[in-house]
């Protein structure tokens, strides 16, 4: 529910906003908001409205309107703490001030792991090593923390780890980038348009005013919501509110060529294109020529993020030596840069029938391990592209569709375990796809056959492991992703993946007794508040309460073994059978993964795919072509990845009963 709180700076009927200058006027008006705050009955009364109290105070202290404050962190960190973890730009609490100076990765994200990122076994491994960027390349947009730390005269480790701090130095910046622009501390929140979008940190035209857009929009229809530490947040609705858009003609920005950008018009789209280009032993890089959707549709949508810096990944892309991806998307302010169009295939995903039918963006994050929050700028600036892809490329919005990294499968059993895991258990999947418009929900009756995985990201806080040192224990947080047993105890052995070889754990990378928000599977049993799903063969349980369910039901289609055939293997990509190959194209092997799909067991169907291989090994193209075979497959979500099996060895059944 939005708009039902007392908003000082927000009209309280119709009426026009007044442009005053009145640097004090911010500071009296909130003092009926102080006196009007909740009576402090007690510990749950102060508990649960302390930040709110922190925005008023901050918003007086510096002649901020308060609503502009919350609006500006709602965009940021949708109010959260976090528990003082960083974001994945070295960002800290409501306010998102970026102190990144210690938080720039050690390697990046291609380099990490054993994955060929093309995932083509016609074509040598490439296995590309980089350095990582120079600690002194950080941007001005990643040390707002100690800027804020300045004005204020706060530490910066209170700054890190005080909600209250942390607001008053967001507070100061706003103020600070007010008058940097000859502006008064007006008590309006209209006139505050330029100094918002200087504080996003961008240093063009278009990013800024998408950014200050977005706040504005939080300011017109108003936001309600408890916070992950418990704090009741509200910001009233000023649907009226009209912003001075003037102001950033005078910010000095610089204007952002687009160049063909194939983005929707609501984000700030840059062109920084990868090479295709021939150098070496008949080599070339980094990325195919392709004709989609006229030579073969465009399936997925795959959600990376960097493990890199800004400046550094867009540096590492424009080099012919390494690897590449469709879009990559600022954390800070939500500029998208296109590097590859998307009817060319570009080698991000680790397999190369997804890469060939995907389009692949990444999301800037540079820490070292698995990252702990993602701001909401991005988030937006990502949905925004997503369905302007989706509309353009006709890909449905569902998981099964919209995949991580971490949901792409090996493509062979050997590339398994070097497979990528981003962008983690952090990635807020319930909020992505409530953005995207196409929130999960309940869709079949309580004994439904299958089940949409959907726990409360702010209370689901599985202990992961390894975050920033191998066995110790990852900060408290939100999670999209649910634990499985081979039981229904919590003392019960976590289910194996037999592909990965070695015994499971509860490091942040490992997959293997993990499912996602939004991911579906049959169900297999039910015991008291568990339920158990068919899962990499094996039946595994969750915890699954009525009143805090981990999972909804679903209704759907599933796909099981053919009446006499005992278990049907599990591929990681769909090939064509052998005959569909012309002479003059190798015919690829379809070799299955170590997995089968046991009979009596069940999986949700993703799609129906036709076997196709994209033969592409040679920098001229008049040899690039699509093999199209006869065989038919179906995508299934076999564990925490997707999987193929033929349509010839399965049946396909609805779910619900």
């Amino acid at each position: 529910m939005r708009g039902s709180a007392t908003d000082p700076t927000s009209p309280s009927g119709p009426r026009h906003l007044r442009r005053t200058a009145v640097p004090l006027a911010s500071a009296a008006l909130l003092l009926p908001l102080l006196g009007a705050a909740p009576a402090h009955t007690g510990p749950a009364t102060d508990s649960t409205h302390r930040l709110q109290e922190a925005f008023a105070a901050a918003a007086a202290d510096y002649h901020v309107p308060q609503s502009v404050l919350l609006a500006v962190s709602y965009l940021q960190s949708r109010w959260d703490w976090h528990g003082g973890a960083p974001s994945v730009t070295g960002g800290y609490g409501p306010m998102h001030l970026t102190d990144a100076r210690t938080a720039i990765a050690t390697a990046e994200h291609f380099a990490g792991g054993s994955e060929d990122a093309r995932g083509d076994t016609a074509r040598a491994a490439l296995h590309p090593t980089v350095e990582a960027p120079a600690e002194s390349a950080v941007p001005a947009r990643l040390k707002t923390l100690p800027r804020a730390a300045e004005l204020t005269g706060i530490p910066a480790a209170e700054l890190r780890t005080d909600p209250a701090a942390n607001v008053a130095g967001g507070a100061a910046l706003l103020a600070a980038a007010q008058k940097q622009l000859g502006e008064n501390l007006s008590a309006d929140p209209a006139d505050w348009y330029g100094a918002v979008a200087r504080f996003s940190g961008a240093d063009d035209t278009a990013t800024a005013a998408a950014y200050a857009d977005d706040v504005y929009d939080v300011l017109r229809t108003g936001e309600e919501r408890t916070t992950d530490g418990g704090q009741l947040m509200a910001l009233a609705a000023q649907p009226r509110l009209t912003a001075d858009t003037a102001q950033l003609k005078r910010a000095g920005l610089r204007t952002l060529p687009t160049d063909g950008t194939e983005c929707p018009r609501s984000v700030s789209c840059e062109s920084v294109p990868a090479p295709y280009a021939e150098f070496g032993d008949n080599d070339y890089g980094n990325h195919d020529l392709g004709d989609r959707p006229a030579s073969q549709s465009v399936k997925y949508i795959v959600i990376h993020d960097t493990e890199g810096t800004w400046d550094g990944v867009l540096n590492l892309v424009q080099d012919p030596t390494y690897v590449s991806w469709n879009y990559t998307i600022r954390s800070t302010d939500g500029l998208i840069a296109q590097h590859v169009k998307a009817k060319d295939v570009a080698w991000h995903a680790g397999n190369w029938y997804i890469n060939a039918k995907s389009i692949g963006i990444e999301h800037e994050g540079f820490l070292a391990e698995p990252d702990a929050w993602y701001t909401e700028a991005m988030y937006r600036s990502s949905a925004r592209l997503v369905k302007y892809l989706s509309r353009t490329y006709r890909i449905p919005l569902d998981r099964q569709h919209i995949l991580g990294h971490d949901n792409v499968p090996g493509p062979t059993a050997s590339t398994v375990p070097g497979m990528h895991t981003d962008p983690g258990p952090y990635w807020d999947w319930r909020h992505y796809f409530q953005l995207l418009g196409h929130p999960f929900r309940r869709t079949a009756g309580a004994h439904s056959g299958a089940v949409t995985i959907l726990p409360d990201y702010a209370a689901n806080q599985p202990v992961y492991t390894g975050c920033t040192t191998k066995g110790e224990p990852c900060a408290a947080h939100g999670s999209s992703e649910v634990r499985l047993y081979s039981d229904h105890d919590v003392n019960a052995p976590l289910i194996k993946d037999i592909g990965l070889g070695t015994a499971p754990t509860d490091g942040v990378n490992d997959l293997s007794s993990r499912v996602s928000t939004g991911q579906q599977y049959a169900v297999a049993d039910r015991w008291g508040d568990w339920t158990a799903v068919w899962y990499l063969g094996q039946k595994a349980w969750f915890r699954n309460p009525r009143k805090e369910p981990a999972a909804v039901p679903a209704k759907t289609l599933v796909v099981t073994p053919r009446d006499g055939l005992a278990s049907v293997p599990v591929y990681g990509r769909a090939y064509p059978e052998k005959a569909a190959y012309p002479a003059d194209v190798p015919a690829q092997s379809v070799v299955p993964l170590p997995y089968t799909v046991p009979a009596g067991q069940r999986y949700v169907v993703g799609d129906a795919v036709p076997g196709e291989y994209y033969y592409a090994v040679t920098f001229t193209t008049d040899s690039h072509r699509v093999v199209a075979g006869k065989d038919l497959y179906y995508e299934i979500q076999y564990g925490h990845r997707v999987g193929f099996v033929r349509a010839a060895d399965v049946v396909l059944e609805r779910s619900a009963r």
